[in-house]
């Protein structure tokens, strides 16, 4: 995998996470608002359906996805289907770690490519023909069992550095939960999301200080 010559923000996430989709697409305004087309976005896989035992709620899911179009990202999750719900997200992620086997750009693409693709279009990433489609429409291979086993040393290598959930990013000696936003949950009221851009911004501040990894 190549490097870019600015830093490198790497971040533990799973696809179908709706906090992940909106952190990483905050981020990625960022980088464009300040110019700093260098910074590469690295997201390692967290599968939270090994990590929790067991796939995401589809109902949950949506919920949790209207809270956030509703209160912080009204551009976001315009077709999130739940009859098309996945019902596991580790094939998608071994993909992203091809195109990342690649190059950092071509894995970032198809890692946001993917999220739209659940998110903003309805589709099913964990359908073995949608994903083949995907595949050949950004241009990767489909996985094999070597990618599939760094999805699994992600979840690893997640652990020992102390990722809390998804989305948490790390750049350089600096790491951050989900800090995009701020997520509260009242018994009554339910959840109640405030999009928090200045904990991002100065994690990407810090970050653009920093040198990047060799």
């Amino acid at each position: 995998m190549s490097r870019t010559t600015g830093p490198v923000i790497e971040v533990f996430a799973d696809i179908w996470c709706p906090f992940a989709h909106v952190g990483l697409r905050t981020i990625e305004e960022l980088r464009a608002g300040v110019g700093r087309s260098d910074v590469a976005i690295w997201v390692r896989a967290w599968p939270l359906e090994l990590v929790n035992g067991a796939g995401l709620d589809p109902a949950a899911t949506w919920e949790h996805a209207e809270d956030l179009r509703d209160q912080v990202a009204p551009n976001l999750f315009s077709r999130l289907d739940v009859a098309r719900f996945p019902t596991s997200t580790l094939e998608a992620l071994a993909l992203a770690n091809r195109a990342y086997r690649t190059d950092l750009q071509v894995g970032e693409r198809v890692s946001f490519a993917l999220r739209d693709a659940l998110f903003e279009e309805g589709r099913d990433i964990s359908d073995p023909v949608t994903l083949e489609y995907l595949a050949h429409d950004l241009g990767v291979v489909m996985p094999d069992e070597s990618d599939r086993a760094a999805v699994l040393a992600d979840w690893d290598e997640g652990g020992q550095r102390g990722v809390l959930g998804s989305p948490h990013f790390f750049c350089g000696d600096t790491d951050m939960f989900c800090p995009s936003l701020n997520i509260t949950k009242d018994p009554v009221e339910g959840l109640s999301v405030v999009r928090d851009v200045s904990r991002l911004t100065a994690f990407a501040e810090r970050c653009l200080a920093q040198s990047g990894p060799g």
